[in-house]
């Protein structure tokens, strides 16, 4: 990937190269898209214990925040820019319900992004965006719940609406992508001895068609993508435990218009978190993290999550 420089591309004035610059800060845009909300934008990622097997009857609100920084812009994994400068600062809300259906748990709920993010150095033409992202609906099915908070399997399909901001004369949209997506992730839990927990947690997930990308109007399409993650969890009591997450991302490659961008994604990630209830019925986790290695995109030098829960 080329780098970005606005003002340059403003002055050239040569007829095929005005007809690239859209096709160009769109592409530019989907590669930093994952680096800016990489729990929504990309596939998904999920907490250590969120397999955790849940008695029916129990309700829980959650609240997130997340902080995520960049500067080194990479392209076929080659760095193009040290100088890209991406932050985000992102908010969601989330309620879930365990329920009873036919002798299995199931739990539907939904999660509400909004947020901001922002752009500098070679990332400046890109702006700021603000906004409420797409509403995201899923219902894990527990298929295996025998020691209940112990060892536990479930399949969750995920949904994203196109009900989140949208506009199409900007060229980064980071929450709403006018577009409908979809997932299939399974999630299992497996004790080792009494003081450790291994989260395995992989999933698909398959992309519709935004067919106004761009101030032109463009179709953009994306390929599948698949993201394995795994949590090592040490419980040190029953309100307290520490984790350490890996995870890798591959897939995604956009077409613009039916041209292939090369911008498929290889990212790989770590990061370590401690979860305590503090009180009864509520729950703190934070974690910090960081890319290891970045194929294409912004590549995260630091992230902060922290998620506060309440158990009804």
């Amino acid at each position: 990937m080329p780098r970005f420089n606005p003002d340059t591309s403003a002055r050239s004035c040569h007829p095929a190269a005005a007809r690239r610059r859209p096709a160009r800060r769109m592409a530019l845009a989907a590669g930093v898209l994952a680096a800016a909300l990489p729990r929504l934008a990309a596939a998904v990622a999920v907490d250590a214990g969120d397999y955790a097997y849940v008695p029916p009857g129990t309700d829980l609100a959650l609240l997130y925040y997340q902080h995520s920084q960049g500067s080194a812009l990479y392209a076929g994994g080659h760095k193009t820019s040290a100088n890209a400068d991406l932050r985000a600062d992102v908010g969601i809300a989330r309620g879930v319900r365990y329920l009873d259906v036919g002798g299995y748990t199931v739990a539907p709920q939904f999660l509400l992004p909004f947020g901001t993010v922002h752009t500098g150095g070679d990332l400046d033409g890109l702006g700021v965006s603000n906004g409420v992202g797409d509403l995201i609906l899923a219902t894990t099915v527990h298929l295996l719940k025998d020691d209940p908070g112990r060892r536990a399997f479930g399949i969750t399909p995920w949904l994203w609406l196109p009900t989140g901001h949208y506009d199409r004369q900007r060229a980064l949209n980071p929450f709403g992508e006018n577009r409908w997506k979809f997932a299939l992730q399974a999630g299992g839990v497996l004790p080792l001895g009494d003081k450790f927990t291994l989260d395995l947690i992989g999933d698909m997930q398959w992309f519709g068609d935004n067919t106004k990308a761009g101030p032109g109007g463009a179709t953009l399409s994306q390929r599948p993508a698949w993201e394995v993650q795994t949590h090592l969890r040490h419980h040190l009591s029953a309100a307290t435990s520490i984790n350490l997450m890996a995870s890798r991302y591959v897939g995604g490659e956009t077409e613009i218009d039916g041209v292939r961008q090369h911008d498929r994604q290889r990212r790989t990630r770590a990061s370590l978190g401690m979860a305590h209830f503090f009180a009864p019925g509520w729950q703190v986790l934070g974690t910090v993290g960081r890319d290891l290695a970045v194929d294409t995109g912004v590549r995260e030098d630091a992230r902060l999550n922290l998620r506060l829960m309440k158990v009804f």
